[in-house]
């Protein structure tokens, strides 16, 4: 298990991370916006507004706050930070720590997102990460994390596959 690095004599709580879209937020009344081309990235993040929670997800989440506190980890651009705090608060999902990349960040997100979650785990110690990207949960294990793969959004393959191809989201 990855574990973060307390300063001497500091005790810091674990925390659980969990992912955003397709993991607690329902994304496909958006793919559509990535299945054409030019794929439109600006309006498939503004709608995430307007995203569904995932019932089984949520209530993972709340479950797991209860062994520790909660944080996040997207590959959402940082433009869309204030949306995504209101989303969260609107679904009474506690914690408030949200890492995001940067606004010009590009990279695939099996690579982007275990980089953000090793900065967290600098300072934290991960209990569980839940994602329900195949590829980002595989590099989250090989970086030594627990993970638990979110499965309970039907599988859409053009989500993973245009994270892959063009290393947003």
């Amino acid at each position: 298990m990855a574990k973060g690095k307390a300063e001497a004599g500091a005790v810091t709580a674990p925390v659980v991370v969990f992912d955003l879209d397709g993991t607690l937020a329902d994304v496909r009344h958006r793919l559509p916006l990535l299945q054409r081309r030019p794929r439109d990235w600006e309006a498939f993040f503004a709608a995430a507004v307007h995203d569904p929670p995932l019932a089984e997800g949520v209530a993972l989440a709340r479950e797991k706050a209860r062994e520790g506190e909660l944080a996040y980890v997207t590959g959402r651009p940082e433009r869309c930070r204030a949306d995504t705090l209101a989303w969260l608060r609107e679904q009474d999902l506690p914690g408030d720590r949200l890492l995001m990349r940067a606004e010009r960040d590009r990279r695939p997100a099996r690579v982007a997102k275990p980089e953000l979650l090793r900065h967290l785990a600098r300072e934290r110690p991960v209990l569980l990460v839940v994602d329900d990207d195949a590829q980002v949960c595989l590099a989250y294990e090989r970086a030594g994390f627990p993970v638990l793969r979110a499965d309970w959004m039907s599988q859409e393959p053009v989500l993973e596959a245009v994270q892959e191809a063009e290393g947003r989201t």
